[in-house]
């Protein structure tokens, strides 16, 4: 089969985030996996040079912006033109017009699960047309995909919760995997040295992800500031990407008292190679986030060993298990009990810890890949 693969989002310090990181596993995994099919990976200028060669893959430019109205125009142009049997869309912004037959990995439903103006930078009446057009587009994704890929079971159940005429045989869940990032870590003796260039302090806190609204951030800053009654001293450190929604919680925290960075450090974008050396290093994982379709950073945390204090909101409990100590996100006092638990009790942390290395087994990139490939053959039929 000739099979393309949306590959816009593909890399770490893409817009996707997590779903950057999906992408290139996904994409890694097939290079391993797949010598048969001939694959066509539709890229923008900018994730040009992460994505790998292979004698099977064949690279076509769409430097499109995601959700813009010249994806729905200009796309399906692109990927028509390339004949292919099949097409991945690993996201929901698949195109109206698209004729090619595809599959769709649905991640979560965010927009209509968790809708707020704060995560958009735009005015009242062009953000309910943005609501209108995500829940059309979304729609017809889910009624015209031959097979829709969902990384949990709360995602699944979401789908057919918000769109009751969906097909349910066309949902196949698929679980991701965790990502070894000791590759290239480094000799763990320059960790202090990481930690001093960042104005990271031990002991500390510490969340790595994007800080848009449903991330839950600002419960997380004020959670930690009565956690600092108990533990003078305490950092909490939020690792990701500069933007809009970073800049606006900076000042946030700013407004409470906080002093930036020595008790709240916002890092900005931190390297695969750099990563495993603030989870080493921290105290306890804290992840609030109100609504997720799976949640790699927690799993992340638990590879290295490092305790976490999740929320007890969406996916979380089905994909943490009993791997995590949890809270309930909209409760600060209740995030802030939790957060000193994981501190201060040394017999639960150790539980933790053994629990952590035996959850994160059950998740593969190479068991995912091997999923999708087989959805690949039966959609292609």
């Amino acid at each position: 089969m000739r099979i393309g693969i949306d590959a816009r989002l593909l890399g770490p310090r893409t817009a996707g985030g997590g779903l950057g990181r999906y992408i290139a596993e996904l994409v890694s995994e097939i290079k391993e996996q797949d010598h048969e099919n001939e694959y066509v990976l539709f890229l923008r200028k900018s994730n040009w040079d992460e994505c790998p060669d292979a004698p099977n893959f064949k690279k076509v430019e769409a430097d499109i912006p995601w959700y813009s109205f010249v994806e729905q125009a200009r796309l399906p142009k692109i990927i028509d033109g390339e004949k292919l049997d099949l097409v991945h869309f690993p996201h929901f912004n698949v195109s109206i017009k698209i004729s090619t037959p595809f599959v769709v990995t649905i991640h979560d439903l965010i927009l209509l699960e968790h809708p707020t103006r704060r995560a958009s930078t735009l005015g009242p009446i062009k953000y309910f047309l943005k609501q209108l057009a995500y829940r059309w587009v979304v729609e017809h994704a889910i009624d015209a995909a031959r097979a829709i890929i969902v990384p949990s079971d709360y995602t699944r159940r979401s789908i057919l919760k918000y769109f009751p005429t969906a097909d349910p045989e066309k949902i196949t869940l698929i679980y991701e995997g965790v990502t070894p990032l000791d590759i290239g870590a480094g000799d763990p003796g320059k960790d202090d040295e990481f930690l001093r260039e960042k104005g990271i302090e031990r002991p500390y806190l510490l969340y790595v992800g994007n800080s848009y609204p449903h991330k839950n951030l600002g419960a997380l800053v004020r959670a930690f500031q009565n956690a600092l009654d108990a533990k003078p001293g305490l950092q909490l450190v939020l690792a990701g990407q500069k933007n809009y929604f970073s800049e606006r919680l900076e000042r946030e925290t700013r407004e409470l008292g906080l002093e930036l960075p020595r008790e709240v450090n916002f890092t900005g974008f931190i390297e695969d190679e750099d990563l495993p050396r603030l989870y080493r290093n921290a105290s306890l994982y804290v992840f609030p986030s109100l609504l997720e379709g799976f949640g790699l950073p927690p799993l992340e945390a638990m590879s290295y060993d490092l305790p976490v204090a999740s929320s007890n909101a969406s996916c979380l409990p089905e994909v943490l298990g009993a791997s995590a100590i949890y809270f309930d996100p909209k409760d600060v006092d209740d995030m802030t009990r939790v957060i000193l638990e994981g501190l201060d009790n040394n017999a639960l942390r150790k539980t933790l810890i053994k629990a952590g290395e035996i959850q994160t087994r059950r998740y593969s990139w190479p068991k995912m890949a091997r999923e999708i490939l087989a959805l690949y053959r039966q959609a292609g039929e």
